[in-house]
């Protein structure tokens, strides 16, 4: 496997461009593949195997295209099926889980909130990193239908989004909360409209830049990490190829070519 072959990164839609972009800051030497599971989004509330299926076809093209590493930048797809992958493949899988640690030693209060889709939250892999992580911290879990689809439409702010938010963050809130993990990685793109409506105090963390860390000293240790001359990243989707290219100037700050995939 070459050094300089790319790094191959999916999600059920566009939320993962949000873990691209922290990959790409901290690897910018890295070339990188992105697919978006869009014609199959939301996978928050569809059934582990079904997820598992996407994910190892999904895998599969990435490793076709030369993909060095797979990054699972859905925190549902990581609940389903990373162990899956890692059993099918030699080469480094990387995956997402909600921040409970960080969050559990951040928090004042001992109350905990976390913003998921139904699928992570209702996972094996979830209710281990409570037993593992929590402690003595409460956590209290809201999922949060609707927010993935908002993002989907680049949908970042304004009533419809504020009132989804307001809608999920007050129980939290009501329940003594001052650390919110966002759960999904399609919820860091709404964290300009968290901040709206939250109190000053609250905290938000995700996981974007730790996944990023992880899959370098993956990289490191299996000696692939690549010294420079990136690509440019590129870009599938299983839905219309014109509906990411729209998305992505607002969520990946730039226009990029987008083929269709059909697995």
């Amino acid at each position: 496997m070459s050094n300089n072959a790319p790094v191959g990164v999916f999600d059920s839609g566009v939320g993962g461009l949000s873990v691209l972009g922290d990959i790409n800051r901290l690897l910018p030497q890295e070339t990188l593949l992105y697919v978006a599971d869009s014609g199959h989004v939301p996978y928050g509330e569809k059934s582990a195997e079904y997820i598992r299926e996407r994910s190892r076809k999904i895998a599969a093209f990435l490793v076709e295209q030369g993909a060095k590493a797979l990054v699972l930048a859905c925190n549902t797809a990581t609940a389903a099926a990373v162990a899956d992958l890692r059993s099918l493949y030699d080469t480094p899988v990387v995956g997402m889980e909600p921040a409970v640690k960080p969050a559990a030693l951040a928090t004042r209060s001992g109350v905990v909130g976390v913003l998921a889709t139904t699928g992570t939250l209702q996972s094996a892999r979830f209710a281990a990193l409570l037993d593992r992580f929590a402690g003595s911290v409460q956590v209290v879990t809201q999922p949060c239908p609707g927010l993935v689809e908002c993002v989907e439409r680049g949908e970042l702010r304004g009533p419809h989004v504020e009132k989804l938010l307001r809608a999920y963050t007050d129980p939290l809130l009501e329940a003594g909360c001052d650390t919110l993990i966002l759960g999904c990685t399609h919820y860091p793109f709404l964290r300009a409209q968290l901040l709206a409506v939250l109190p000053p105090h609250i905290s938000l963390i995700d996981t974007g830049a730790a996944v990023a860390r992880q899959l370098r000293a993956r990289l490191i240790e299996a000696d692939l990490l690549a010294a420079g001359g990136a690509q440019r990243p590129r870009f599938w989707t299983t839905a219309a190829p014109e509906s990411l290219g729209r998305v992505l100037p607002v969520l990946w700050g730039r226009n990029e070519t987008v083929r269709a995939l059909s697995v």
